[in-house]
């Protein structure tokens, strides 16, 4: 009997385990590619990409609403918005929020990320501080009415605290202050997804490096001046980014604090996503000054972010 001698496997197709080649292997992945993909290309097109098209179509119309038909008036609407007070009040707060609650709710971060590198128990401490963040907003907004409520016979829990130690409570929720209220209470409730978010790029860099700094006699500051801060440079970015479209969004809070059980809070404490609400749903509907309220915002969140991505572009470190 005289044995057959198989050829050699071609270049690029050596078997793989369970049968077949790389090239087929390959082949076959790209084949699944598409049924998975589409399906999801379909569900973003129609729940976000429609509806957005719509809200920048809509906002060159007079459109109430449900049963009537839109009137295109080019950029009429834009200029009522422009020139009107809730939304002047509302354009305010928004930048208000995004600005001084920005700076805030970073430097509670980087304090806290600081102090929590060395802490025993740190990951417990992380777990407590992001807490806030699993709570729905409303909850939080009905938390803190009732702290800071000023009521004769029915004080929050501030005054009650104030007033035990001899100073004379004070009405936090009126019309001077509220939107200062609210931006601490936003501070409070964010600084912790932050400082999650800060702590895990902290994880990632290597002990060694504090190591050798502390054995060089640097203090905190100087080794989060030069290791943290350069080290976790594109996560702050990322973080300031998340931060911006959140803080254009913010409602729920202001909503529920600056309200007091009204319809809307007092026109001077709307961000612009209480303006969008009150134009949709409130006595006399405008979808077409939401709408373009609306693009406002999307405009809004565009330029911080570029502006954002511009400021804190560093070249990546290697470690």
């Amino acid at each position: 009997m005289t044995a057959q001698l198989s050829s050699p496997p071609a270049l690029g197709t050596t078997p793989r385990a369970g049968g077949g080649t790389p090239a087929a292997h390959v082949a076959r992945r790209k084949r699944l590619f598409w049924p998975f993909l589409i399906p999801t290309l379909v569900l973003y097109g129609v729940f976000l990409i429609a509806p957005t098209i719509a809200t920048v179509v809509l906002s060159f119309s007079s459109w109430k609403g449900a049963g009537d038909t839109p009137e295109f008036n080019g950029f009429k609407q834009y200029g009522q918005i422009f020139a009107d007070e809730g939304f002047q009040h509302a354009f305010t707060n928004t930048l208000i929020y995004i600005a001084l609650g920005g700076i805030g709710t970073f430097v509670l971060a980087f304090l806290f990320t600081m102090v929590l590198r060395d802490m025993r128990g740190n990951r417990m401490v992380r777990a407590i501080l992001f807490f806030p963040n699993i709570v729905a907003p409303v909850a939080l907004g009905m938390f803190f009415g009732v702290v800071y409520r000023y009521q004769p016979g029915r004080q929050g829990l501030a005054n009650f605290l104030l007033e035990s130690i001899g100073i004379k409570g004070q009405k936090f929720l009126d019309a001077d202050t509220v939107t200062w209220v609210v931006l601490g209470s936003i501070i409070w409730a964010s600084s912790g997804f932050y400082i999650t978010i800060l702590m895990a790029a902290v994880d990632r860099i290597p002990p060694y490096l504090y190591e050798d700094a502390s054995i060089a006699g640097a203090s905190p500051w100087q080794k989060f001046r030069n290791i943290t801060l350069p080290l976790t440079w594109d996560v702050v970015g990322i973080a300031g980014v998340l931060w911006t479209i959140n803080a254009v969004k913010i409602f729920e809070l202001v909503f529920v604090m600056a309200g007091s059980g009204t319809y809307a809070p007092p026109i001077h404490t709307w961000t612009l996503g209480i303006f969008v609400f009150d134009r949709s749903f409130g006595d006399t509907p405008a979808y077409g000054t939401a709408c373009a309220c609306a693009v406002v915002m999307i405009a809004l969140v565009s330029v911080f972010v570029v502006a954002l991505r511009r400021l804190l572009r560093r070249e990546a470190i290697q470690f």
